[in-house]
């Protein structure tokens, strides 16, 4: 039945398990990096050689960033925000409260 469902509605059943949940949260700030950083570069249809070109962050670590097998510093994604003419924001948001 997986294969039938939207991503998203087989997410929101798997965030019903505590265990997945946790994992999932704890996930997130990561998962919202690289979802940004691959959100601007296709917005700007680069390819990651062209950001590579853009930055003088070789290719290879570009890939690495966008798949989460590398994290980057903060020095690395100001540097990829300039590349692609944006200025870098890290915010402190409060934490959602627990639904009783």
């Amino acid at each position: 039945m997986v294969n039938n469902m939207k991503f998203d509605d087989y997410l929101q059943e798997q965030l019903k398990d505590p265990d997945f949940k946790k994992e999932w949260d704890d996930i997130q700030p990561e998962m919202d990096v690289i979802r940004a950083m691959i959100d601007a570069r296709i917005e700007q249809n680069l390819t990651q050689k062209e950001l590579a070109a853009r930055t003088g962050i070789d290719q290879a670590d570009i890939s690495k960033l966008e798949n989460g097998t590398r994290n980057p510093s903060l020095k690395l994604l100001k540097k990829l925000a300039s590349g692609l003419g944006m200025q870098l924001k890290i915010e402190f948001v409060p934490m959602q409260t627990l639904r009783k």
